[in-house]
């Protein structure tokens, strides 16, 4: 027995409406998605900037007038600080990494010799292992190797110099975009709070929402400010070593700023970058000289110890307030959703979450 269902036109559009506005809103995410993390690092990057810019201000305000008058000014002068201490990291850090590399390869055959004697040393380590002609073995596994990679890099060559262009371009947006919501952004955010309603009082929405802005705001500016301070020491720290090693080793004491930069650098990382920086310097040092290497790995790791348990809890305080759990897991998942940028931010999108999750009482109540 069937039965005839009856519907007005009203009915029937909203019935399909939803389903075709929710995919057509898919749809404008999944291809609007590099441009949406393109502005989404840009403000975070903005964010982050905040607390450079209010020094930078205070600084204006101190000695050449009203606080309101240099905002502007303030925010190009931290932009530009931030600018060129990238722009002299990669100057100064890239020249040393690419010398580093050539003289060990200059010296590998010396070297090779003292260290292992030569190939009749490897020769006898083989027939130790059961391996007759070692030599033989290395040199055909590395012509294997030189092949593959010959063929690999001569098939995306096109591709890559693409690649190389598309990451321009998008870095050039970043800065771009970042240095306009440092300057455009307060405007911006103090206009949509006016055109949204009132927020004389402290349970309406619109007081709720700006309360909530503001802490995830602060979140990110606090936690990147001080993850600065502590990589800034950790630089130091790392640089003093070297430069330490360097009086009775034998190597270069200019090394001493690049290696400390190196470190600096991956200390923004969280969890892993602090290890990653520390290892690229030992093997950049074991280029040099391995025995300075195994010097600087012991020290710093002795110097990572302090910095870890004493140091970087007193500057970092309690700004995020997140288990370990939370950190870790929040960073593995940014890390394969967005590479290295969704491990950096990772863990200060953890900490908005938290603080929506602590205002959801009073999200509820302002609802209400």
């Amino acid at each position: 027995m069937s039965k005839r269902i009856e519907t007005d036109l009203k009915t029937f559009v909203k019935f399909w409406l939803v389903p075709l506005v929710i995919a057509g809103i898919l749809f404008f995410l999944y291809k609007a998605v590099t441009g949406l993390i393109i502005v989404g690092v840009s403000i975070f990057l903005a964010l982050a900037l905040k607390p450079l810019v209010r020094k930078v201000n205070g600084f204006f305000s101190k000695h050449f007038g009203t606080e309101k008058k240099h905002q502007t000014i303030s925010a190009v002068f931290a932009y530009l600080i931030v600018v060129l201490v990238i722009g002299a990291v990669v100057a100064i850090v890239g020249p040393v990494v690419v010398n580093e590399t050539a003289k060990f390869i200059q010296n590998f055959p010396e070297t090779f010799e003292n260290t292992f004697g030569g190939w009749e040393g490897v020769n006898n380590f083989g027939k130790v292992i059961g391996i007759e002609d070692l030599h033989a073995e290395i040199q055909n596994t590395l012509t294997n190797l030189s092949n593959n990679l010959l063929g690999i890099l001569g098939n995306n060559l096109v591709s890559s110099v693409s690649g190389v262009a598309n990451v321009i371009m998008k870095v050039v947006l970043v800065l771009v975009l970042t240095m306009l919501f440092l300057l455009e952004g307060p405007a911006l955010m103090d206009a949509f709070w006016n055109s949204i309603g009132s927020d004389e009082e402290d349970k309406k929405p619109v007081a709720v929402a700006k309360r909530i802005v503001a802490r995830m705001a602060g979140v990110v500016s606090t936690y990147v400010s001080r993850q600065a301070i502590v990589a800034v020491l950790d630089g130091l720290a790392s640089g003093l070593i070297v430069f330490c090693i360097s009086l009775f080793m034998g190597i270069s004491s200019s090394l001493a700023i690049p290696m400390g930069m190196i470190t600096m650098s991956f200390y923004l990382i969280p969890m892993f970058g602090q290890f990653i920086g520390g290892a690229l310097v030992t093997v950049l040092l074991f280029f040099s000289n391995p025995l300075s290497a195994l010097i600087f790995a012991i020290i710093y790791i002795i110097y990572a110890q302090i910095e870890n348990n004493v140091i970087a809890p007193k500057i970092q305080g309690n700004a995020l307030n997140l288990p370990a759990v939370m950190i870790l897991t929040a960073i593995v998942i940014g890390m394969y959703m967005f590479g290295l940028l969704g491990a950096i931010i990772a863990v200060p999108i953890a900490g908005c979450i938290r603080v929506l999750m602590e205002e959801y009482p009073n999200i509820k109540a302002a609802r209400e």
